[in-house]
């Protein structure tokens, strides 16, 4: 059997240290990732440096076989590519056979969500909190996030979008709101009762509390910041704060999660998936599309109740073969 590579590989790290000057765990880790791929053409009975494209993509199959991510693919696949480009800058390669290689990618991931239990749960938690302020301060806090919380989880909106809200938004009976999202962009949104009813009570606490000689707030949620309402850090370390209160891990709550609730929760319950897209504020409908795999489960389930022919399927094969 031909050199399996291994004086070449040398060559190869000794460049990167004194050529571009690469620390010892860069080298470590190179020298390992090339050291996987030798023994891997050491067992198809071929070398490294001789090692062709279908031998390369045949490595990293056999990553993927046996577990390696996606990430831990892409980094070997990159050493290799080094190496190879290595070879050939040196007149040892004629090609690089890493060429024609696509980079190994993540699979998209899905967003966290909250279950309608644990959504409940945090809207029960706020509400006590209220029940159990010790001052008209801390009241005036909580009925400020209880408003947030509702408004946030009917109406799927970015935490930023959220907390900047103009008080000229709000008229009437409250039955929808018009906001402006990313490119300046407005949309109209409904609001279910229970956020009508945060909002109301939010609305009544403020303007009392509201100095008479002063002007009327120009936000919906007024705050002594920097920006005249509140920041959405606050907001998310609030959030934080009562997702442990109602025992739900924090590290599972934040106002995106919130987010990825609404969304997810409409379509499990029927809802267009395009009717989501323009609540959201998405100006691709491929990034709604996310969200469907919620529905995976629902969707066969309805196909199987419900299909005409769906249950007689096996009947049908025997059927078949009797025929």
């Amino acid at each position: 059997m031909r050199n399996s590579g291994r004086a070449q590989v040398e060559a190869f790290l000794e460049m990167l240290s004194a050529e571009r000057g690469a620390a010892a765990n860069t080298l470590a880790a190179y020298g390992a990732d090339l050291e996987e791929a030798i023994a891997f053409m050491s067992s198809r009975n071929s070398a490294l440096p001789a090692a062709g494209s279908d031998d390369l993509k045949a490595f990293i199959a056999d990553l993927a076989g046996r577990g390696y991510a996606a990430s831990s693919q892409a980094r070997k696949l990159s050493a290799l590519r080094q190496f190879f480009r290595f070879l050939h800058a040196e007149g040892l390669r004629a090609d690089d056979p890493t060429g024609t290689i696509d980079t190994p990618r993540k699979g998209q991931a899905l967003p966290k969500i909250l279950s309608v239990e644990e959504v409940s749960r945090l809207i029960a938690q706020a509400e006590a909190d209220i029940a159990a302020a010790g001052s008209d301060q801390e009241r005036y806090q909580r009925i400020r996030f209880r408003a947030l919380l509702e408004l946030l989880y009917a109406t799927g909106m970015r935490v930023s979008e959220l907390v900047s809200l103009p008080e000229r938004v709000w008229s009437g009976d409250g039955r929808f709101l018009m906001i402006r999202g990313k490119g300046n962009k407005e949309r109209l949104v409904p609001l279910s009762l229970p956020a009508r009813q945060a909002m109301a009570d939010w609305i009544a606490t403020r303007n009392a509390a509201w100095p008479a000689n002063t002007d009327d707030p120009q936000w919906l949620f007024p705050a002594a910041s920097d920006l005249g309402h509140l920041a959405r850090q606050v907001f998310a370390r609030d959030l934080k704060a009562l997702a442990g209160r109602a025992q739900i891990p924090a590290r599972l709550v934040s106002p995106h999660v919130l987010r990825h609730a609404f969304a997810s929760h409409l379509l499990a319950n029927g809802a267009d998936l395009r009717a989501v897209q323009e609540l959201l504020g998405h100006a691709d409908i491929s990034t709604t599309q996310i969200y469907t795999h919620v529905l995976d489960e629902r969707l066969r389930q309805l196909v199987n109740d419900h299909h005409p022919l769906a249950k007689s399927g096996i009947n049908r094969d025997v059927a078949a073969d009797n025929g």
